[in-house]
């Protein structure tokens, strides 16, 4: 986890790929950590037209195109910075598992979109799949403004569950708040089921938000840190947590996977939400 010692960053040469170039750079600075850049492509792709795929030469030159594009990126965008590069033929997030596998990374830095279909209206498949599979922590931005970035990260939220993650969780965002000097503020989200006929939980919001703000203080107490904190009651969790965010006009916000319960967690099952409605990048840890 934290400090972060190596960082992978998968290449599609989207706009939104370039977009978080500033971000990798500068978390990689920031924690003088080794940089891994990763591209995985089709054999198919149009730009490989006009060689002979009857040459039995074609698999190398597909490869040393491949090569040749991923070392004109790196030099773009990592000038004088020594980057690691790997090319794979494959589906672009079992590449990556690949690569966290056996060559090692403790974060993954990526968009939630690159290339793609309805790339607005939905979270990434490869990003999903890379929250989902990929042990390292992942960062991602989404369809939000991303700020000019050098060292950017003032105000952090991280949100907690409650569940016996939540005290891993918030020492890594502590930890990280105070490696940039940032603000940290814990959040909790209570979700509550719509209105019918039998309860009506908003009935019991006070005493709902009462409980979330003993749970808070229970944590803020096992870190022994003195740090604001927000209760929310909300129909979604991930309208809350960007209610949060918002609030605190955040640079990041810092969330579980709900690991230690299996990937069963509420948190983890809002995983994917949270991240897409964010009004700023996402630290899964």
């Amino acid at each position: 986890m934290l400090p972060f010692q190596r960082i992978l960053f998968p290449v599609d040469y989207s706009d939104r790929c370039r977009s978080v170039v500033p971000y990798v750079n500068d978390m990689a600075e920031h924690f003088s950590a080794a940089l891994t850049v990763v591209h995985a492509h089709g054999v198919g792709a149009p730009r490989f037209s006009d060689l002979d795929v009857a040459d039995p030469e074609w698999p190398a030159a597909v490869r040393r195109l491949e090569e040749q594009r991923l070392k004109g990126f790196v030099e773009e965008a990592f000038p004088n910075k020594k980057v690691q590069s790997f090319i794979d033929i494959g589906e672009p997030d079992h590449v990556i598992t690949k690569v966290v596998q056996h060559h090692g990374a403790d974060l993954v830095m990526m968009p939630t979109h690159g290339h793609g279909l309805m790339r607005k209206l939905l979270l990434g498949s490869v990003t999903a799949k890379v929250l989902h599979d990929v042990s390292a922590s992942v960062w991602t931005a989404g369809e939000q403004e991303i700020k000019p970035c050098s060292h950017a990260y003032k105000n952090i939220v991280c949100a907690v569950d409650l569940s016996e993650e939540s005290e891993v969780i918030a020492r890594a965002a502590l930890c990280l708040a105070k490696s940039f000097g940032s603000k940290l503020t814990l959040a909790h989200v209570v979700e509550i089921p719509p209105p019918n006929l039998d309860v009506d939980f908003s009935a019991f919001k006070q005493d709902l938000e009462d409980a979330a703000n003993f749970g808070l203080g229970d944590l803020k107490a096992k870190l022994n840190a003195d740090v604001p904190h927000i209760a929310l009651v909300s129909k979604l969790t991930a309208d809350g947590v960007r209610e949060a965010a918002v609030s605190c006009n955040a640079d990041l916000i810092v969330v579980g996977r709900g690991r230690s319960q299996g990937g069963v967690s509420r948190i983890w099952s809002r995983l994917y939400n949270i991240v897409r409605e964010a009004p700023c990048p996402v630290l899964s840890i």
